[in-house]
């Protein structure tokens, strides 16, 4: 039968190709960090990192790696089982206990990643009687989830409070509604109006929900999220997010939330109940992430600095980049090609980078998304600003 497929296929993958869509993979030889090792594609060697999530830079911390080797000793490498069976040991409570705690919510339930969060949390709690009200640029994981409840599905205008309010007019017969939102867009760097959504959840009487992948661990004052930020952590019914940025760059998930809400989920979520729980050594490792992000405002002030320095610089070199003073910094190119081209430019002028183009931006809004990392130097900043000015020209712009 594959036969048949397999020209199909081979059809699409050149069209995607054609298109300058292709997303190739590069290959790391090295921990995550500021700087990397390309050890395949493009030009090798040792990269500035401009890419990742690795907002704190602790992806590579001695003191969280030395809370990852000792947590094998104490807990073992993996628990083989679901919660529910066998999979709960003391150090995945006493991160749900401290994840509750830091982001003031009243319980939290730990999940392989955020994206089975998300997954497990609509279907859970809403049904063909409910309605489900989600901002038009939220993440896959959203959009994902959402197809799997029966909820009716509901969509305004990315953070258009006047498109959200129609919205809830036109849904008051639904026994349950949820806003759901990014706190932060990872495409843009744009922050979700919490406030003024708590205030039209209050008016209409309909929950909300925030996936603060993007903030939790560096925005707000003491880096608690957008919640924090927009001074609404007692008013948000939901927070998912994930261990896997900030908060160590690893994996897992979670969702903090109102206490009945997360001893339904534990009942009733799927992907908590179907997989795997989440590695010991991660849950331990990130006790010891909350730990520096409570103690200190260093990383979090070095990333701020980093994050204006850039958008600066780069402003004045007389690139479009999306307003705003989160530490994705979306530099806008149009064109999907050109966007790939000029990364390549830029990886062999030794800054490691990423075009976005369709379908992960929409149609001629290509961009290179810049992160910037506590992790960098203010010479890691103005050479990668260099290399960009550099690589434009080289693309003949």
């Amino acid at each position: 039968m594959f036969d048949n497929v397999r020209a199909d296929i081979a059809t699409t993958l050149d069209e995607i190709r054609e298109a300058g869509l292709f997303k190739p993979e590069r290959v790391i030889g090295s921990p995550q960090s500021a700087a990397v090792t390309v050890t395949g594609g493009g030009k090798p060697g040792q990269v500035l990192n401009f890419c990742a999530n690795n907002y704190l830079g602790l992806a590579d911390d001695p003191e969280v790696i030395a809370a990852a080797k000792k947590a094998l000793d104490d807990w073992g490498y993996g628990m083989a089982s679901v919660r529910f069976i066998c999979g709960t040991q003391d150090v995945h409570k006493e991160l749900e206990d401290r994840l509750s705690a830091f982001l003031g919510q009243e319980d939290t339930i730990l999940y392989s990643s955020c994206f089975d969060a998300n997954g497990g949390v609509f279907e859970t709690l809403l049904d063909d009687r409910d309605a489900v009200i989600s901002d038009a640029l939220n993440h896959a994981s959203i959009i994902d989830g959402i197809r799997l409840s029966k909820a009716r599905r509901h969509r305004y205008a990315n953070r258009d409070l006047a498109d959200l309010e129609k919205q809830l007019q036109d849904t008051q017969d639904a026994r349950r509604r949820l806003i759901v939102t990014d706190g932060v867009f990872s495409m843009d760097g744009y922050v979700a109006p919490l406030r003024e959504i708590c205030d039209l959840a209050d008016r209409y009487d309909a929950m909300v929900m925030v996936d603060d992948s993007h903030a939790v661990g560096f925005v707000g004052a003491g880096g608690r999220g957008t919640p924090e930020l927009h001074g609404v952590m007692d008013r948000v019914d939901i927070i998912t997010g994930t261990l896997g940025k900030a908060l160590g760059g690893a994996s897992g998930g979670y969702i903090a939330a109102r206490r009945e809400i997360v001893a339904l989920l534990r009942q009733r979520s799927r992907p908590y109940l179907f997989s795997n729980s989440l590695a010991p050594v991660i849950a331990a490792a990130s006790l010891k992430v909350l730990d520096l992000v409570e103690k200190s405002n260093e990383l979090r002030e070095r990333l701020a600095a980093n994050t204006a320095l850039f958008r600066t610089k780069m402003t004045e070199a007389g690139f479009e980049i999306l307003p705003g003073d989160h530490p994705i910094a979306p530099v806008m190119i149009g064109d999907a090609a050109k966007a790939g081209r000029l990364a390549e430019l830029l990886l062999e002028r030794g800054v490691y980078v990423i075009g976005f183009s369709y379908p992960v931006v929409p149609h001629g809004q290509a961009r290179i998304r810049v992160q910037l990392s506590a992790a960098h130097s203010t010479e890691d900043v103005e050479r990668a600003v260099a290399a960009f000015v550099d690589a434009r020209a080289a693309l003949g712009e």
